[in-house]
């Protein structure tokens, strides 16, 4: 190669290789740093733009996964209330059945009914009184299309409608049971009547709870699939998104090597025109 003071080919050459390998020591070191092969969209714009859709996705099925335990532990407490309506159900066909023996007395049936009442009573309370988030559970009022969103688009198949609509209060509701009389000057055609709209009542509650429990069941498979899809593409994002960090640290080992390697061959190639110089002398 021949001497030239005005150009130094020797240095140029240097010098863009030195750029070069530092940069891509750069890259490496981010790389490494952040545990991302695309830190930008310069480093992959495709890439970038496939794995921020995947992103959306995983957070979306991700909160879809809570909004799926929410809806379980609505139709959970709206079950607990109905259970409870249920119980005291069976207690009131447990006295009708009891007063309708003539061994009891004018007392024995009014004690009866008194306690039958107070059971009715206690039931509307407890139809008024179960909430979720300040929301009537068993009054009816939630209606039968309270939506969970259980998938991350805006989609038909991304809800599941859990129906409240039944109204399980005693005064106002489908069971039938206000005003019953069991007591002291009923007849047995009377009672036989209470213990047939009490097994109503219970008929009813316990579709209501069987609506609940298939719910939740269908709600719990949800979950189970929305975090199995999430999985497999949290794992498809990475393989696009994440460094490799032994291909990272041997290429980082590789460009140190080459940095230090440009920066020694520049700082002889920056000699040469002084060296043109001295033949010059």
């Amino acid at each position: 190669m021949a001497l030239s003071i005005n150009t130094n080919m020797a240095s140029l050459q240097s010098q863009m290789s030195l750029a070069n390998s530092t940069q891509a020591l750069e890259q490496n070191q981010q790389r490494l740093a952040t545990g991302l092969r695309i830190n930008s969209a310069a480093d992959d714009a495709a890439g970038l733009t496939i794995t921020d859709g995947m992103t959306s996705q995983i957070r979306g099925m991700n909160q879809a996964v809570r909004n799926a335990n929410d809806g379980i532990s609505m139709a959970q407490t709206a079950e607990g209330g109905a259970k409870e309506i249920t119980n005291m159900l069976q207690r009131m066909r447990e006295l009708a059945v009891q007063a309708a023996n003539d061994t009891n007395t004018d007392a024995d049936k009014k004690a009866l009914q008194q306690e039958f009442n107070e059971l009715t009573a206690e039931i509307t309370r407890v139809g008024n009184s179960t909430q979720f988030n300040k929301e009537n559970l068993l009054t009816g009022s939630a209606g039968a299309s309270v939506n969970i969103q259980v998938g991350p688009n805006n989609t038909s198949d991304d809800t599941i409608n859990i129906d409240l609509s039944q109204d399980l209060r005693a005064a106002t509701g489908a069971l039938g049971v206000n005003g019953l009389n069991i007591g002291s000057g009923s007849s047995l055609t009377q009672i036989q009547t209470a213990i047939s709209d009490i097994d109503d009542a219970i008929g009813t509650v316990d579709e209501f709870r069987s609506e609940l429990g298939a719910t939740q069941n269908r709600l719990q498979s949800s979950i189970s699939n929305l975090e199995n899809a999430a999985q497999n593409l949290t794992e498809s994002r990475s393989r696009i998104m994440d460094a490799d960090i032994a291909k990272e640290s041997a290429e980082m080992t590789q460009n140190n090597v080459r940095q230090q390697a440009s920066a020694a061959v520049l700082a002889q190639a920056n000699q040469q025109p002084q060296l043109a110089l001295q033949l010059l002398g």
